[in-house]
């Protein structure tokens, strides 16, 4: 159970014990090897994915500024874990910022391209693998990790302090800002992102640059527009920074409106109206069992516990996110009960019959066909109450093959440590899903179909929790500065989800 959290009233977790220490290092330790195996010794960018035996020919041709956020604040972890020494971490931390100086990027936001190769940096415009065009993409929330991990280093590294500052403040993520309300929105939100030639018969927007410099470009059809999402640590940084109006935490849904009109969601919600800052927001929440939740897109662990890595939003938000992330990690534990896999954690990851995917809890996600759990589908459909042509097809389904992400159990190692330490001691033990670089991607419980594969932001989310559980939230302690909590934190403490432990009371 995960209760225990919303009794200390914060993520902040009691010290480790011993034989926990032990274990958490060893996965540490295990899972840094899987990232300095996928990293280019000549460039410091790590590839997004090798195979599970660490072949170096293995390892993709093709990196993100996510995969390369992740891999600075993991060698941070690795360096305050002892894992390496301040030596070794700095030189690899040197050679990444000295590429990042050089790679392509669009010059009116300082913005950098979602695909580069990992072994010369350059900009790719074709995939490596299949030679499909690729049209060079700018992202807000991949953006939003590469700034995360260089404040990171700045912070963590004095002799690195002016470098990883000097590209970290030239990021404007003003850019990504659209100040005009979406929907039945009452403030502005971020697009997903922007082109800077038209991207083929993909859906683009032709605008002027939001931050009101540089020719037009071409933004993405689609806001990030869900509060519950991994895109929130872009939002984050853009209040900090000053760039946006702090309102724009409630340019978001918590759940889609109440009412017929939005019978597609997966549940009808539950919540009521309240007013922050003059602006009426609908605190919107779903149910599992006697639990209220507000859920992400999908249902998956890291849009909900992500960003927590770096802004202590459960200490900062306790009416919010001081609920909501405990009870996120109990409905991710019930369903794997409820399911009967027998093991939880549903993120999107590798797919163990080959390629990705996204997995989630269905009845904790707003997308009505859901991130799915199983290999086999199972889409959980309930009906929509009240609401003529809304009943349910499939609202007790049998579940098949569940499919687990050990990443995910990881993100809830502040929350219920015990269960977590359980869950992955399984994975490792009974059913094998353990190789020279740690846990392997995903693994199929009941056929024990493993992805025998590492992906760099997995990685890097499992570095980032260990780091913060064994070190006091080390990854928040760098990452938070003045200025930044000055704006953020309020807005954040105001905020009142309509999560609940029990809402038969």
């Amino acid at each position: 159970m995960a209760v225990a959290a919303t009794t200390l009233g914060c993520a902040t977790p009691p010290s480790a014990g011993h034989d926990e220490r032990r274990t958490l290092l060893r996965y540490a330790s295990d899972t840094w090897e899987s990232l300095t195996a996928m990293t280019d010794p000549d460039t410091g960018l790590p590839a997004d994915n090798i195979d599970g035996d660490l072949a170096h020919g293995s390892a993709s041709a093709y990196t993100s500024p996510t995969n390369i956020g992740g891999y600075l604040w993991s060698t941070v972890v690795a360096r305050d874990l002892g894992i390496i020494n301040r030596h070794e971490a700095r030189e690899r931390m040197t050679t990444t910022l000295s590429t990042l100086s050089t790679l392509e990027r669009n010059e009116a936001s300082g913005m950098y391209f979602n695909w580069y190769s990992p072994t010369d940096g350059h900009l790719l415009t074709e995939w490596p693998d299949s030679g499909d065009p690729v049209f060079p993409f700018l992202s807000s929330v991949d953006n939003g990790w590469l700034a995360a991990g260089l404040r990171v280093v700045a912070e963590a590294e004095p002799a690195l302090e002016a470098e990883a500052n000097e590209l970290v403040d030239s990021m404007d993520f003003g850019a990504f800002f659209d100040p005009e309300p979406t929907g039945s929105l009452p403030a502005g939100t971020n697009r997903g992102g922007f082109w800077e030639e038209p991207p083929g018969e993909t859906c683009a927007v032709q605008a002027p640059n939001y931050n009101g410099t540089g020719p037009e470009v071409y933004y993405t059809c689609h806001h990030y527009d869900t509060t519950v999402s991994e895109s929130r640590i872009a939002t984050y940084l853009a209040i900090g920074d000053g760039r946006i109006p702090a309102t724009s935490l409630y340019g978001t849904y918590r759940t889609m409106p109440d009412g017929c009109d939005w019978s597609w969601q997966e549940q009808r919600p539950i919540g009521e109206t309240r007013e922050y800052s003059g602006l009426s927001v609908f605190e919107g929440a779903y149910q599992y069992d006697e639990l209220a939740f507000v859920p992400g897109w999908g249902g998956s662990m890291f849009e909900a516990l992500m960003p927590d890595l770096f802004v202590p939003e459960a200490e900062w938000g306790p009416d919010s996110w001081g609920l909501n992330h405990p009870i996120t990690v109990e409905v991710q534990e019930r369903h794997g009960d409820d399911a009967g896999y027998g093991y939880w954690g549903f993120s999107p990851a590798s797919n163990p019959e080959g390629g990705y995917r996204e997995y989630g809890v269905d009845l904790a996600g707003i997308r009505s066909d859901g991130y799915l759990s199983d290999t086999e589908n199972t889409d959980v459909d309930i009906d929509y109450t009240g609401c003529k042509g809304a009943e349910g097809t499939n609202p007790d389904p049998e579940f098949g093959d569940g499919v687990v992400t050990p990443h995910a159990s990881f993100l809830a190692l502040e929350y219920d440590a015990d269960a977590v330490l359980e869950n992955l001691r399984g994975i490792e033990k009974d059913l094998g899903a353990y190789g020279a670089g740690g846990f392997y991607d995903a693994v199929a419980v009941h056929s024990g179909t493993i992805a025998e594969r590492y992906l760099s932001l997995d990685q890097s989310m499992i570095m980032g929790a260990i780091g913060n559980h064994l070190r006091d939230g080390m990854l928040r302690t760098y990452f938070v500065d003045d200025d930044l909590e000055a704006r953020l934190r309020p807005v954040i403490e105001q905020q009142r989800f309509s999560a609940s432990w029990d809402t038969t009371d």
